[in-house]
C-alpha cells in the first residue's frame, strides 16, 4: 500500500535554516516544488515571532510556534495551549529567587528578570518585571543554560502540568504546558487538512524533535542532529549546511513514492 506524502513539517534552527539563518535558494526551490504538488508546508519551532523574520510567511501553509503552545494557518489561530499566570508565577517567583536567569514570552514580549538582549542580542522587546506581580499567560518559559543541579531545582518545581526539554543546541531550557508540543500542533493540523500520520514526512535536529518525528510516518533526523534523534528516525539526511532536508525531499519526495517497506525502521 502506498504512502503518498501530504504534509511537511521542518524545525527550524539547526535544520531548515543554514547556519547563517538563512534558507537556501535550493531549499526554497525544492519546498516550492513539492506545495505545487499539493503538499502541505509546515514549520514546528520552539521560537515565537522571531520564527517569522526568519522564514518566508508566503512559502508555508502551516506555522507552529512556541514548540507547539501556537499553531496557525496563514496568520489565523487555530490552536493554543498557554501556560495560565497562576500557574507560572509561582515557578518564576522559584527561580528567580535562586537567582536564575528566567524569562516568560507572550505575544513576542519577554518578560525577564536579566537583560535578555545581553545573552540574545536579537531579542529587544523584552520587559524587566517583579514576577511575584506578573499576571500574563505565557506561551513558553525558559532560562539560560543551567548547572546540573539548577537543573534538578527547576525540574522539582514544575507542577503536573507543565514539562521541561532541555535544548543542548542553543544552550536553553524550555518549559511548556503540557498539552504543547510540536506533535500535538502537527495532528491539529492534520486533522483540519485530513492528513493521516502516516502521509507526514519530518525533519528535526533536537531533542524537542523526537515527539514530531516519532508522530511522523516518516521521520529524518538531520546529518547535524543529536545522536537520540538519529535513534528515533526512519532516515538520516544531510547537514542543514548541506542543504540535507531539500537533497532528501528531491531523491525521495519529488522522484518516488514512498512504500510502508520503505518507511520502516
Amino acid at each position: 500500500m502506498d504512502y503518498p506524502i501530504k504534509m511537511i513539517v521542518t524545525d527550524l534552527d539547526g535544520t531548515l535554516l543554514l547556519s547563517d539563518k538563512t534558507i537556501s535558494e535550493r531549499t526554497i526551490a525544492i519546498l516550492n516544488k513539492c506545495r505545487e504538488m499539493g503538499i502541505k508546508l509546515v514549520y514546528a519551532t520552539g521560537r515565537g515571532g522571531s520564527a517569522e523574520s526568519l522564514t518566508s510567511t508566503a512559502l508555508f501553509d502551516g506555522k507552529i510556534t512556541m514548540n507547539g503552545a501556537i499553531v496557525k494557518v496563514e496568520d489565523t489561530l487555530v490552536h493554543s495551549r498557554l501556560i495560565p499566570y497562576q500557574i507560572a508565577r509561582p515557578l518564576l517567583v522559584a527561580c528567580d529567587n535562586r537567582g536564575l536567569c528566567i524569562v516568560s514570552e507572550t505575544g513576542n514580549i519577554h518578560y525577564s528578570n536579566f537583560v535578555v538582549s545581553d545573552v540574545w542580542p536579537a531579542f529587544t522587546n523584552f520587559e524587566i518585571v517583579d514576577f511575584s506581580h506578573h499576571n500574563m499567560d505565557a506561551e513558553k518559559i525558559y532560562l539560560t543554560k543551567l548547572t546540573p543541579e539548577d537543573e534538578k531545582f527547576v525540574e522539582e518545581q514544575l507542577p503536573d502540568s507543565l514539562y521541561m526539554v532541555v535544548a543542548q543546541a542553543d544552550d536553553l531550557v524550555m518549559i511548556m504546558h503540557k498539552e504543547a508540543s510540536k506533535s500535538k500542533g502537527i495532528s491539529v493540523l492534520a486533522h483540519m487538512w485530513g492528513i493521516a500520520p502516516c502521509e507526514i514526512v519530518a525533519f528535526g535536529d533536537d531533542m524537542n524533535d523526537i515527539d514530531m518525528l516519532s508522530y511522523a510516518g516518516i521521520g529524518v533526523a538531520m546529518g547535524n542532529a543529536r545522536e537520540e534523534l538519529k535513534a528515533v528516525s526512519n532516515f538520516v539526511c544531510l547537514s542543514n549546511d548541506d542543504n540535507g532536508l531539500a537533497e532528501w525531499l528531491s531523491e525521495n519526495v519529488l522522484c518516488t513514492r514512498f512504500t510502508k517497506k520503505a518507511v520502516a525502521n
